[in-house]
Parts: C-alpha cells; sequence; structure tokens
C-alpha cells in the first residue's frame, strides 16, 4: 500500500505540532507567527496549561463524541447510529439509507459504508500511481473518503455528516460546537484542549475533529484484523474446501476477479490486505426506487461526476463512479451498494455473474438504468461481467454460494486460532 496512515503517524503529528523548532526552522516559525495566534487550527493542539493532548485523551474524547447524540440538531442522532460499533461501524438495520437531518427523519441519498479499515486509504487523485514497482500505471481516479472520494482525509470526513442536511443536520460549524458546548462532553472536552477552548471556536472546531480523527486511527475499534482469513493468512486455522474454492474463484481472472479491486493478498511491505484498492468505477448498479431522492426520474446519483461533489461535475467519462469499498465485514451488511440496492450478499455475487447476460432480471426498461443514456460506455465490462443475454455466465449457483462463503470468512472477531499466544493484529 502506499499510505501506511496509523494511530502513530497522527500521535507523531500531534507532537511535532508542539516540539521546540530546530534552528533552520526559526524562520519559517517566526513567519507564521501570526498564524498562531489564539484561535488558530494549530493552537488546538499546542500546549494548554502546561500540557498537551495525548493520543488516549483524543480516542478516548473521539469515542464519547462519536456515540454522543447531543451533537446532531436532531439531539438523537450520534455517529454510532449509523456506523454501529456492534456491526464492525456500519448499520444495524437494514435501511437502504439511513434517517437524520435537523428531524430525524428525513431520509439520506446514500447507504452509510462501514467505517473500518479505511485507515489506509489515500488522498483523493484522478490520476493515481501505486509503489507497486511500476509507478507509471495510471490506475486512474482513486482515494479519498465517501461514495465520491470528495473528502481527502479522515479529518475531513469527520465535518461532513455533522453538517450535513440528511445526517446530523447542524447548520453550521457555530451550531456543532453550541450543542457539544451544552452537551455532557463539555467538561472533557475543556480537559483535553483546555478551559478556554469554547472561546476559540475555530480552534474548538479542529480539536473537534482531530479527537474523531484520532478515535478512528484505533486499532482495536477500526482496523483489529482479527478474522477467519486473517488467522489463515498467520497459518492459525484453515479454511473448509468450499471457503478454499471459493478464493480461488476470487482470485481468478477469468471467474469471480473480484481481486482486481478488492485486493486479497498481504502486500509486498507485509501489510494486510484491505479488500479494496481504494478504485472509483462504474459497475452499472440498478436503480433503487425505494429510495425518496430517486422518485424523481430526472434525478441521478453519479458519484464521482455529483451531485454531492462538484469539482469533477464537467467529466462526462466519470458519471456513475463510486468508491470500492473493502469487503471486510461485507456479510454482516444488510444494504450493498452506494444506493443500498441489494439486501442479500448471494444477490449481490449473482449480480456480478449475470448483469449482462440475463440483465432484465436486475433493470427496470433499460439497462444501466440508474444513469441517464449515454453513458453506458463508462460502466466496467472486465470478468465476471461481459457476454450477451442468453450467454452462460462465468459463475454459476454453485461458484457463487462458494464465493459467499468465502467471504463470510472477513467477518471480525473469529476465535478459532490455534495459537492463542499469536492472535496479535497484523498492521
Amino acid at each position: 500500500m502506499k499510505i501506511i496512515y496509523t494511530v502513530a503517524v497522527v500521535a507523531a503529528a500531534l507532537l511535532s505540532a508542539c516540539q521546540p523548532k530546530s534552528p533552520p526552522a526559526a524562520a519559517a516559525a517566526s513567519a507564521s507567527a501570526a498564524a498562531a495566534s489564539a484561535d488558530a487550527p494549530r493552537a488546538a493542539y499546542a500546549p494548554m496549561a502546561g500540557r498537551r493532548p495525548t493520543v488516549p485523551e483524543l480516542t478516548a474524547l473521539g469515542r464519547a463524541m462519536f456515540n454522543e447524540p447531543a451533537l446532531s440538531a436532531s439531539g438523537k442522532l450520534a455517529c454510532a447510529s449509523c456506523h454501529s460499533p456492534d456491526n464492525a461501524y456500519s448499520p444495524n438495520n437494514n435501511l437502504a439509507a439511513q434517517l437524520g437531518g435537523a428531524d430525524g427523519k428525513t431520509e439520506g441519498t446514500r447507504a452509510a459504508p462501514s467505517l473500518r479499515y479505511i485507515q489506509n486509504a489515500p488522498a483523493f487523485s484522478e490520476h493515481y500511481h501505486d509503489d507497486d514497482g511500476d509507478d507509471s500505471v495510471d490506475a486512474g481516479p482513486t482515494g479519498g473518503h465517501n461514495w465520491d472520494g470528495r473528502a481527502q482525509s479522515a479529518h475531513e470526513q469527520a465535518l461532513g455528516p455533522l453538517l450535513s442536511a440528511h445526517e446530523m443536520g447542524n447548520k453550521d460549524e457555530a451550531a456543532v460546537l453550541a450543542n457539544l458546548r451544552a452537551s455532557p462532553l463539555a467538561a472533557q472536552f475543556r480537559k483535553v484542549y483546555g478551559e478556554d477552548i469554547f472561546e476559540r471556536p475555530n480552534a474548538a472546531m479542529q480539536g473537534a475533529l482531530m479527537a474523531l480523527e484520532v478515535f478512528q486511527e484505533s486499532p482495536t475499534d477500526f482496523y483489529p484484523y482479527n478474522s477467519k482469513y486473517d488467522a489463515f493468512l498467520r497459518k492459525q486455522t484453515t479454511l473448509s474446501a468450499q471457503e478454499l474454492r471459493g478464493l480461488r474463484l476470487f482470485n481468478d481472472e477469468t471467474k469471480g476477479n473480484c481481486a482486481s479491486c478488492h485486493i486479497s493478498q498481504i502486500s509486498p511491505g507485509g501489510v494486510f490486505p484491505q479488500f479494496t484498492d481504494y478504485g472509483l468505477i462504474n459497475i452499472g448498479v440498478p436503480r433503487n426506487r425505494k429510495l425518496l431522492a430517486n422518485a424523481d426520474p430526472q434525478y441521478y446519483d453519479l458519484g464521482l461526476c455529483g451531485p454531492d461533489r462538484t469539482d469533477l461535475k464537467d467529466h462526462k467519462e466519470y458519471c456513475g463512479a463510486f468508491k470500492t469499498p473493502s469487503l471486510r465485514n461485507v456479510a454482516l451488511r444488510k444494504a450493498y451498494f452506494h444506493n443500498g440496492s441489494f439486501t442479500s450478499l448471494t444477490e449481490v455475487v449473482r449480480f456480478y455473474a449475470t448483469r449482462d447476460t440475463a440483465p432484465m432480471k436486475w433493470y427496470k426498461q433499460r439497462k444501466f438504468d440508474d444513469q441517464p443514456a449515454g453513458l453506458d460506455a463508462n460502466v466496467n465490462v472486465e470478468a465476471p461481467f461481459g457476454g450477451k443475454p442468453g450467454d452462460k455466465p462465468l459463475l454459476n449457483e454453485s461458484e457463487i454460494a462458494d464465493i459467499v462463503a468465502f467471504l463470510k470468512t472477513l467477518t471480525d472477531g473469529y476465535s478459532g486460532v490455534r495459537s492463542p499466544n499469536s492472535t496479535r493484529a497484523q498492521q
């Protein structure tokens, strides 16, 4: 992986901001003195009352904020409401899109993703070059956070739900801070950032986002690497015959070909697989007519080219492309794809196998019905896609079942390891 972004990196950034400047940096420090005023963002992490925030303090504060509904406009919705710690930080209900907003009843337009295993996501780039030994290969649009990659970091992503009209519904940052100041967390927030932190709103907002970011870098919570497949990679367990068949099909470029986007092997640097390449791709997901937004026949969620993301709206070739999610804990989900249009993992794999050989099983009126006509060339046609109506699909029902069996080995919390002394997560 190109970027290994862990809590240690965050800690280093926090601590370096508080260290004395070396002589070569003195001029730069002098030039930026004005930026270090009482309300500068950096002040949130600088020494306060003779101390500075530690990673454990920030993690504890971020965890408390993540679970606090008082930070929402309705007072009823916490981050954990849509990203349940009990369900791998994904929704624990079967709604295609979660309810939120100022009234707590406004339906969103996209499925809430899991927040696990995104710690290595690179910043978005239209032309991504991996360090896999051949950096001449342009992987195309890659990285970022959200389904459309518009947030460049977990820090930036944390702000989105707080202000979204479909999520926590705060009208602006001042409203977020007012809720935080009136919440049960105010004393803890002051203890971490200083008694006067709420008098410095810019620093307070940056501090709030940093706490959420550091919490989401907690290995135990967000990247434990303790699934059955992880134990298999460590040679602490074996996969069943069906699971092994599923793994082979998953990796086979002429069959499932899943690993082309959902990387399944340990990297040359020793990083355990995230089961995503962080790319954005158009796979022609069918329109979910149960979403309220889709009642308007002129409304299309086209991911990378809008409507939520606006900087690439003129790139027609990007329309319909969405982030490739990690498949870790995918068996726990109850709604699949960006629009929550599928509710069964078996149906998801069957869609991949038969999208082109039996298209009208999945679409209404026309193929690729969740994007305007004329964009068919944007849709991926690599295996297991391809073929024409009536052709034999690349995966039969038995093979689909095998792949699903393998995918279930990616669920965290496996307890059947051979050696209880060798369960340390590989990072």
